[in-house]
This record gives structure tokens, C-alpha cells and sequence, in this order.
């Protein structure tokens, strides 16, 4: 077998096939209800903030609207610090004004009829560590103006999800590999290090590139469609199902800020 048709074989083995199957859960599940009416209400992860008054630090990811949903989510970030009375949440959007997006929507909600799943959690002394970064990172993102928004490669809502992240690497925060845009060149480097710090990765404007670092694993980006393996939590990353082993997690992020110490952030 030559090296062209062993190249398509790992292409459809490991991109074309897990759409599919993506695209055939996504049949059978379905959205329900039209988007403009879809349940946008909490998931009841989050505890009352005025009864909860430690820091919080949440990111979510949830399938996106309509058929893109079968190849990619759309993530937010949560922002809670210490004794505030309420959660903030930030989307990146194509809708409004300009695309960065405050308290538009129920911090823990439903994503268009979709329940979206936890990708990190911090509370108390760790999650106060990271807010004022996060908040820095959020307020000086530049690709922030009306029309900046783009759906693929980005910049999109996981494009800023990234850049955020990338400025608290010692979070150790993976988005999911069907995160499009994550891989996008927020800051216009084509090589830079991982959002962990532990790798590097090589882009070329978010239609392809290659991460390789201890956090992120191994990723290769096709048309920001991502198939990879995770060596410190064995898992198949691929496009539209996702992670495929064991759980991704994240290292307890417990109230006296332990684990978010150990590694200094750049």
C-alpha cells in the first residue's frame, strides 16, 4: 500500500468516520425545538451566589446551534469573585453590537436545548488566583470589534475562550477537540506555546497545524477538524465525538489554592 492510500485511510478512519457517527447521534438526538424557542435555562450546576460567597471559576462548552453542532461546541466563560452576588458570564457571539458577550444568557444554561458539560472548575483561594488574570486577559482581547467575529477558523467563541486561558497556564485547561477555533492565531503567532505552557503548538490560521505538549497531548488540525491521542489521560480525540477514554478533568482546584500553585503562571 503506498503512503498516499495509507494517508487517506487514516483520514477517513480518523476524520471522516467520527463525523459520521457524529452526524448520526446528531440525527438521532436531534435539538428538539426550534432554536429561537430551545430550553435555555440552568443546569442547576452552579450553587445561589448569594449564598455561595467563595470565588468561582467555570468553563463551559456545549454543542452548537443548528447542524454545526455535529462538528463543533461553542464554550463561555463563568466569573465569580469572592463575596460577589452574582456570576458573569462572557460568550464570544456573531450577534449584537460588538461580539463579546456579558450576561447574555443564564451563566449555567442550557446552550440552544443542548446541556453543556463542566471543561474546568476552580473554587475559593484557586479560583481567586486566576479572576483578576482572566479579567485582564478578557478586557484586553483584541479581536473584540463589531464584525470580528468569524465562525471558522475563528476568531470564534473558543478562539476567546483560548486566549483567555492562555494567560492562567498553570489552569492546566484543555478545551474539548472539537472546540473549533481554539487553534486560531489569536494574538498572530503561527508558533507559540500551548495555553499550558507544557508544548508547542504550529498553526496556519487555524486551518492546520500540530500541538504536541503534555497537557494538550498530540493534536493534528485539518480544516480545524482536530484527531489527536492524550498520553497523561489516554484518550482519542476526534473530530465531532470529542474525547474518547478517559475523562479529561482537571487537578483539584481546592479552596486553599494548593494546586493552582504549584506551577507560576507566565
Amino acid at each position: 500500500m503506498t503512503i498516499m492510500k495509507i494517508g487517506l485511510c487514516l483520514f477517513a478512519l480518523l476524520y471522516l468516520l467520527p463525523v459520521g457517527i457524529s452526524a448520526l447521534l446528531y440525527q438521532r438526538n436531534g435539538i428538539g425545538a426550534g432554536w429561537w424557542n430551545a430550553d435555555r435555562s440552568s443546569i442547576a450546576h452552579l450553587p445561589r451566589p448569594d449564598r455561595h460567597t467563595s470565588a468561582v471559576v467555570r468553563i463551559f462548552a456545549a454543542p452548537t446551534v443548528s447542524w454545526r453542532g455535529i462538528v463543533a461546541v461553542h464554550s463561555w466563560i463563568v466569573i465569580k469573585p469572592e463575596g460577589a452576588g452574582a456570576y458573569t458570564r462572557y460568550d464570544y457571539t456573531a450577534w449584537g453590537d460588538a461580539p463579546i458577550r456579558v450576561n447574555g444568557f443564564v451563566a449555567d444554561g442550557r446552550w440552544f436545548g443542548r446541556a453543556p458539560e463542566v471543561v474546568f472548575a476552580a473554587d475559593g483561594a484557586a479560583a481567586t488566583l486566576l479572576i483578576p488574570r482572566m479579567q485582564a486577559a478578557i478586557a484586553a482581547y483584541t479581536w473584540r470589534n463589531r464584525g470580528d467575529y468569524r465562525a471558522w477558523p475563528g476568531p470564534n467563541s473558543n478562539t476567546f475562550v483560548a486566549a483567555v486561558l492562555a494567560a492562567v497556564p498553570e489552569a492546566d485547561v484543555v478545551l474539548p477537540p472539537n472546540a473549533i477555533g481554539k487553534d486560531y492565531p489569536f494574538d498572530g503567532r503561527w508558533l507559540y506555546l500551548t495555553g499550558s505552557g507544557t508544548g508547542i503548538r504550529l498553526t496556519l490560521g487555524g486551518y492546520a497545524g500540530v500541538t504536541i505538549g503534555w497537557v494538550e497531548g498530540i493534536e493534528i488540525n485539518i480544516l480545524g477538524a482536530v484527531a489527536g491521542l492524550d498520553i497523561r489521560r489516554p484518550a482519542l480525540k476526534l473530530p465531532g465525538l470529542g474525547r474518547v477514554g478517559w475523562p479529561a478533568g482537571n487537578p483539584d482546584r481546592s479552596s486553599d489554592g494548593a494546586a493552582i500553585e504549584r506551577r507560576p503562571g507566565r
